[in-house]
């Protein structure tokens, strides 16, 4: 690979990190939300489970991809490229 190509890889790399740790604050915050409403609304059922089990479910989505799908190599791109001609 490439000096460049390898760069580019660390950034798409860091890149993905960065949405996976936005991802979760967004889900603490949002979570955090819901609690709260239910909290001021009178409790009872504990609706927000349903909510946090969705961001849950997203998150093992998205580690399971980060370390599942590695970064294209110039190998794997080219040999592509000759199937398509």
């Amino acid at each position: 690979m490439s000096d460049n190509g390898a760069r580019d890889a660390a950034i798409h790399r860091l890149n993905r990190k960065r949405g996976f740790v936005s991802y979760i604050v967004g889900a603490v915050v949002v979570s955090l939300l819901m609690v709260v409403i239910w909290a001021l609304s009178g409790r009872g059922y504990f609706w927000p489970a349903w909510v946090m089990l969705a961001f849950v479910v997203g998150l093992v989505v998205m580690g399971i991809n980060m370390l599942i799908n590695k970064p294209l190599t110039d190998e794997q791109i080219n040999r592509e490229m000759q199937k398509g001609s």
